[in-house]
């Protein structure tokens, strides 16, 4: 479970550290807070920041699901593949938007995975009862 927790934290820095980006991109490209709208490449680092949340909160109940129904080992192996896929989305996405793909995928299937087991592992649990 020790693994889980480690990926879990590097899940929430690396979305601490997407805002720091979307900061850094509102002083260098001019747009002042509260406008989410201005020049396109603030616009991409905003995106990936607020998809990153969004994943988010799929994420992290399906890895602490997981763990506990499934594998913590396996749990902590898709979890890096989520980490791994999020960085990819954020290089795709701020270089050209067409090129987010592999990165969504990467990230958005380990928490598909995730759940769709537990929900098969529950229900086994419930015929075996």
């Amino acid at each position: 479970m020790d693994l889980v927790i480690i990926v879990v934290v590097l899940a929430l820095i690396q979305y601490i550290a997407y805002g720091i980006l979307v900061g850094r991109a509102r002083g260098k490209y001019g747009v002042s807070a509260p406008a989410t709208t201005g020049d396109p490449i603030f616009e991409r680092y905003y995106r990936v920041h607020q998809n990153t949340l969004e994943q988010l909160m799929v994420f992290l109940p399906a890895i602490f699901i997981f763990s506990q129904l499934g594998n913590p080992l396996i749990a902590a192996g898709l979890g890096a593949v989520y980490l791994v896929g999020r960085l990819i989305y954020l290089r795709g996405y701020v270089a050209d938007p067409a090129q987010r793909g592999t990165g969504f995928m990467l990230s958005f299937l380990p928490s598909a995975i995730m759940l769709i087991w537990s929900a098969a592992l529950a229900a086994r649990n419930l015929i075996t009862a």
